[in-house]
């Protein structure tokens, strides 16, 4: 059971860590030290375990990941690896750990710079499925979450690296930038799918609140250029980063609404049962997202409205990070206990 379950592992677990680590960051925001500090370490055992699994899975399973970088429904998911990365060193530079976040952006990065051309190849390009468009789903938009984390932690470590302040600028404005690009590219693709193939309720699982989740995000990664000391890359974008940041919150939380109708819609409607799956964390993170943009930005631009929002929402994000938690230990457990129930229920063969 548990040799099935690594070679079936999803590209997008990993999302568990970036939800995880987005609600410690929240907390940490609100001023919740404690829940915090509890949140962060668990989501570092949840990024370890999943570098150990995957790890097992590119030995023992090369074909099976192999497959999933062909396949234009889990390709994306892979991205996860770099937002989680991201996430989490975006939590150490709210604490002053700068020296272990600078290691975590590096590895984020060449990451970064090497999926960034293999998936779109590998899945898209390359794949010889035509059409295409009816693959498109919300992990599309994982890569634009990956590419806005980049310049997140980026922005992050500037005040605390002067010296590396040119570089930290360049590189968070080119991620900045082309994440704001991806999006537009990925929400065409997305769309078009949605319009020219039919959509079944199954179809509109809870990646597609990545959707809200990149604008957020993006909305978070604007706000921390906007705080970055001068610098010339920073000069002439800053007030495109601030106006755009204001306009991608807005669209966010009108994307909201949009997503919970298409919840009803799936699961009420046409009783598709709500139970625990790995992709709901692609869910938990976008709302632990909102919250923290909303925070973020509002600080920033000084807009108490957005703050005192994005400050609410964050009990939104909680409750659905413990619904998920408590989802995911009970299938465990029910898998723990198939396992070890099955050799006495088996027939014997002597």
């Amino acid at each position: 059971m548990m040799v099935a379950r690594i070679a079936s592992l999803t590209p997008g677990y990993f999302a568990g860590v970036m939800a995880t680590g987005i609600v410690s960051i929240g907390a940490r925001l609100k001023g919740m030290s404690t829940l915090a500090g509890v949140l962060f370490w668990l989501a570092v055992v949840f990024y370890v375990v999943l570098i150990v699994l995957n790890g097992v899975r590119l030995v023992r399973f090369r074909r099976h990941m192999a497959e999933d970088f062909r396949d234009p429904a889990r390709a994306f998911g892979f991205f996860t690896f770099i937002a989680a990365t991201n996430v989490l060193g975006a939590a150490l530079v709210g604490t002053g750990h700068s020296t272990i976040a600078s290691v975590a952006l590096t590895v984020s990065v060449l990451v970064w710079l090497l999926l960034g051309y293999v998936v779109p190849w590998t899945a898209v390009l390359s794949n010889e499925h035509r059409p295409m468009l009816d693959r498109a789903n919300g992990t599309w938009f994982i890569w634009v979450v990956a590419s806005q984390s980049i310049a997140v932690v980026a922005a992050g470590l500037e005040p605390i690296l002067p010296a590396h302040r040119q570089y930290l600028s360049i590189l968070a404005i080119f991620a900045w930038s082309l994440g704001v690009i991806l999006y537009a590219g990925c929400a065409a693709f997305v769309a078009l799918r949605a319009m020219l193939y039919p959509l079944r309720p199954q179809d509109l699982d809870p990646p597609y609140w990545v959707a809200m989740g990149a604008v957020a995000i993006t909305v978070v990664a604007g706000a921390r250029v906007i705080e970055m000391e001068n610098t010339p890359m920073i000069a002439v974008t800053r007030g495109v980063a601030a106006g755009l940041s204001v306009m991608f919150w807005c669209f966010a939380t009108w994307l909201i609404p949009v997503l919970i109708a298409a919840g009803v819609w799936r699961h009420f409607l046409h009783n598709i049962p709500l139970r625990y799956q790995p992709t709901l964390w692609s869910m938990v993170f976008p709302l632990g997202m909102y919250s923290v943009a909303g925070m973020y930005l509002g600080r920033a631009n000084k807009l108490p409205v957005v703050e005192w929002i994005g400050s609410a929402w964050f009990w939104v994000a909680l409750t659905a990070w413990v619904l998920t938690a408590v989802g995911m230990i009970v299938s465990i457990t029910k898998d723990i206990r198939r396992r070890h129930d099955r050799p006495a229920d088996a027939p014997s063969h002597c």
